[in-house]
């Protein structure tokens, strides 16, 4: 792409940002099939001979084993070796060895790395930073970076995709991790896409039952496949996990990427979607998820399409959005969709969603051409919404669970440059976050009279 920089970092980071840019790579040869050299992504749309160079992307992690799979896979060519930067102990889960450790250890390297993928960029709108909240390299160095972004670069966009650890995590020490990454991300991003563990699980599960059912296996080009096995063969279950997250990030970017007769930039997803700068958390929903070989159904209508994805089951993170507040929502469509289909379906779920008061017509809409494999039409919605106070609080006592009795707490505190304040700032940051989006949430039972007409920003 030459409007933004992808920053994949940690193991969780890596492999879903591996998966994004093969599925990248495999539209633009879809829609590209001459091989050119195609502007949009910057490169060649074969995966081994490469036209114009490398992805706009920065590889980090403090371990090698995922680098080095990347290295020597599919996408092996697609990848310069001064884009990546690694090391062998890694973070021993430990969100102080990566923030304080290695980011200060490599701060130079990745400011470098940074620089020179800014420079590759014609009009640079956007950095992604795609990380894992639970571990010690995604949640420590990932936030690391993040703030780096900040000071590098205050005035371009920077939206995070972060994937939260589940409660049943086996990482004993994710509370820890997550909360305090919490409060770079509340910080210092622009954007924060979240996605969880668990709704991922939920929805690979409910495809898997689905499929045998049937009797028929998930088509090799549907979202939950990148063509590297099917869930009934080679692929691991976080292997179609990784591969959900990558295609939100398709979404997201698709307007970058192709053209639309309602185009919209990366910088105004935040634009739109964050009346207030710490709340900019999203709940994202995908739809379609999948499509089954062999089977015989008739396409998704689109108007169901537009239900689902205010459904909960769609949902790449656990929260119930129509029993909270909407302060934004944000719809990117991909295909054979028009403007009058938009209007009509928001027209519709609009008395159904409870909109704060001054916010009425909270609503954000992208319009691409191109839908993704397998699909003639898919839709992602980006909801702003006081429901994930709830998440954030579940998130708050597990790590007051293990914070009350000061539990693995030394770990942390032999790290040079961390001290226990840090902990404390870290869970009133979040503490504060809860209230805020609590406060809202007092105001939804407000009403306002004879409200104007919904306008859809363009």
């Amino acid at each position: 792409m030459t409007q933004s920089v992808v920053v994949q970092v940690g193991q969780c980071g890596n492999q879903v940002g591996y998966r994004f840019w093969d599925l990248a790579l495999r539209e633009h040869a879809y829609v590209n099939k001459k091989g050119l050299y195609d502007e949009a992504i910057s490169m060649n749309e074969t995966h081994t001979n490469l036209a114009g160079g490398s992805v706009q992307a920065v590889l980090v992690d403090m371990e090698e084993g995922v680098v080095n799979q990347i290295r020597q896979g599919p996408l092996k060519d697609v990848f310069d070796s001064t884009q990546l930067l690694t090391d062998v102990s890694g973070s021993g889960n430990n969100w102080a060895m990566g923030y304080m450790t290695y980011g200060s250890a490599y701060r130079e390297q990745i400011i470098e790395k940074l620089r020179k993928m800014a420079e590759h960029c014609d009009c640079l709108q956007c950095f992604f930073l795609i990380h894992s909240m639970g571990g010690g390299t995604g949640s420590g160095l990932g936030t690391r970076v993040l703030r780096l972004l900040e000071d590098e670069f205050p005035e371009v966009c920077r939206i995070v995709t972060s994937v939260y650890p589940s409660e049943e995590d086996d990482v004993v020490t994710s509370p820890y991790n997550s909360v305090l990454a919490m409060r770079e991300l509340s910080e210092y991003a622009d954007c924060v896409l979240p996605v969880e563990n668990q709704s991922l699980m939920n929805i690979v599960n409910r495809i898997r039952r689905y499929s045998g059912k049937t009797g028929s296996a998930v088509r090799m080009d549907s979202t939950v496949i990148s063509g590297h096995g099917g869930l009934s063969t080679g692929e691991k279950p976080f292997d179609a996990m990784n591969n959900i997250v990558a295609n939100l990030l398709l979404h997201v970017t698709s307007s970058a990427r192709f053209q639309g007769s309602l185009n919209m930039d990366l910088n105004e997803i935040p634009m739109n979607l964050v009346p207030f700068p710490r709340l900019h958390y999203l709940v994202p929903s995908l739809t379609p998820l999948y499509s089954l070989a062999d089977v015989s159904m008739p396409p998704r209508r689109v108007d169901q399409m537009f239900s689902d994805a205010f459904s909960k089951e769609q949902q790449l993170i656990g929260a119930e959005p129509r029993h909270s507040l909407y302060l934004a929502c944000a719809l990117l469509l991909r295909g054979d969709v028009g403007v009058s289909d938009l209007q009509r379906n928001i027209q519709r779920l609009r008395p159904t969603l409870p909109f704060v008061w001054w916010n009425q017509e909270g609503w954000k809409a992208g319009l691409c051409s191109v839908p993704p494999f397998g699909h003639t039409h898919s839709l992602l919605a980006l909801a702003n919404n006081t429901c994930l106070k709830a998440t954030f609080s579940r998130l708050k006592e597990r790590f007051m669970k293990l914070y009350r009795k000061k539990a693995h707490l030394h770990h942390y505190l032999h790290v040079e440059g961390l001290e226990q304040s840090t902990f404390s700032e870290a869970v009133s940051s979040l503490s504060s976050l809860i209230a805020e989006y609590q406060q809202l949430d007092n105001t939804k039972d407000r009403v306002i009279p004879n409200a104007p007409r919904l306008s859809i920003a363009t």
